[in-house]
């Protein structure tokens, strides 16, 4: 069972990053899975806790993770919790 404690309105993905996944052999969803949970993947102290700040103060909540092929992927909620995006830091 996921707790979910933070609303991910739309959720899109860059081309980029449904490709990276379908290379991984992996999908989106366990990736939202985490993200919407509290679990940022591999971000500094600092960033955890700002992220954990934002989910109550309504700011963007990013999330790093690495895929099975070694590319990094990004999660990113924006502040009004408008939508979701699944991309690749070069994405942005």
């Amino acid at each position: 069972m996921i707790i979910q404690i933070l609303p991910l309105g739309q959720v899109v993905a860059t081309p980029g990053a449904i490709e990276a996944l379908k290379l991984a052999g992996q999908t989106p969803h366990e990736f939202l899975n985490r993200h919407l949970s509290g679990d940022w993947g591999e971000l500094c102290d600092e960033d955890r806790r700002l992220n954990d700040e934002a989910v109550q103060n309504g700011s963007r909540v990013l999330s790093v993770y690495t895929l099975n092929t070694g590319r990094k992927i990004w999660v990113i909620t924006e502040a009004d919790r408008s939508s979701t995006c699944v991309l690749l830091p070069e994405d942005y």
